[in-house]
């Protein structure tokens, strides 16, 4: 029991040490100060986008003006000192909104031509339909000095960590995907890659997606894996989420990326020409993902040593090693390693 109880207590102090939290009492003021100059910055492209309805954007200014207690906002710190709002996007813009301020680099959040006018309050009621403008000026700077708690994680926190707080902070009524997630955690020149090749031309028309995975980051996770198990298919454990965190983590702030550009778009310009468009397989309404990615896998495999791929012979779409390996509950590096190097072989 005692060792037990020493195992259990290192285990703790060792996940404690990986995290570097602190804390700060800012007034409405600074806060808004700081989104006008950047320093916090509300719309990281994790956040989806500002969803509160108006009756409960009014009630958090009527909470504000009554002096009653707002749960903290939560920020990550990036490396050049600003800060990510991890949990707390609604509060904040609705303040925003309030004061008629606009998030710089952001449209969707331009506030300055509709300001919020405040509905019906169940204990200000004289203050309804009135926008910030119109209240007394002693009522705006007593406002203004409104202080919200902002509990800060510091960069020197273990990147794990950094996910697992974005992760558990933002599992609401609409659940960030682990790609959504990552886009905001490792951000930098690779993460912009990745998020420039999704978007291409040739890439959408291959891609045919459910309707419930057209913006959640999914397409983004396929360009990712198609580099990870480029680079490391030997190191893939079976725990996919971890993995690519991992690989991410390793590109860091790498930009030297032009060739990892220049292979993904030959690799999928080729597939293009080959399928002539969406990659599907009979009796399957969207693209086979774990198909797709081995392809693509295969493909770049083959560039990679200095060759050209083969148009495949027709049917290959079906072909039942390819299909038996890609199948649902195929995650594991044997599985992997299995349909990325026949579809390796079929385009050889």
């Amino acid at each position: 029991m005692a060792n037990d109880v020493v195992d259990l207590q290192a285990e703790l102090d060792r996940h404690r040490r990986a995290v570097d939290t602190d804390y700060f009492d800012l007034s409405i003021r600074e806060i808004v100060r700081m989104v006008e100059s950047d320093e916090i910055q509300v719309a990281p492209s994790y956040q989806r986008q500002f969803r509160w309805k108006e009756p409960v954007q009014s009630a958090l200014i009527e909470s504000l003006l009554l002096g009653l207690p707002i749960p903290a906002i939560f920020v990550a710190t990036n490396k050049d000192g600003t800060w990510d709002v991890v949990d707390g996007l609604q509060r904040v813009c609705t303040i925003l909104r309030f004061f008629a301020i606009d998030v710089p680099g952001s449209p969707a959040l331009s506030f300055s031509g509709d300001p919020l006018r405040l509905g019906d309050m169940s204990q200000l009621s004289s203050f309804s339909k009135l926008a910030y403008a119109d209240l007394p000026v002693p009522i705006r700077l007593m406002l203004g000095k409104r202080y919200l708690r902002v509990q800060v994680l510091s960069d020197k926190s273990d990147h794990e960590v950094r996910f697992e707080l974005f992760r558990r902070l933002n599992a609401g009524a609409v659940e960030l995907t682990a790609q959504e997630v990552r886009q905001c955690v490792y951000r930098g020149p690779f993460n912009n890659l990745i998020e420039d090749l999704a978007k291409t031309d040739d890439y959408r028309a291959l891609l045919k997606l459910g309707s419930k995975n057209l913006n959640d980051g999914t397409a983004e996770e396929i360009v990712l894996k198609f580099f990870a198990y480029l680079d490391g298919m030997d190191e893939f454990t079976g725990k996919v989420t971890w993995f690519l965190n991992d690989y991410m983590q390793t590109r860091g702030e790498e930009t030297d990326l032009e060739a990892y550009r220049r292979l993904f778009l030959r690799t999928v310009s080729f597939l293009l020409s080959v399928t002539g468009g969406e990659f599907r397989r009979a009796g399957v309404n969207t693209t086979p993902l774990n198909q797709f990615e081995a392809v693509l896998v295969g493909i770049g495999r083959i560039y990679r040593e200095g060759k050209e791929p083969k148009v495949p012979s027709p049917g290959w779409e079906q072909d039942e090693q390819l299909v038996n390996a890609s199948r649902v509950g195929t995650n594991s590096r044997p599985m992997l390693r299995r349909r990325v190097l026949r579809s390796q072989e079929l385009f050889s």
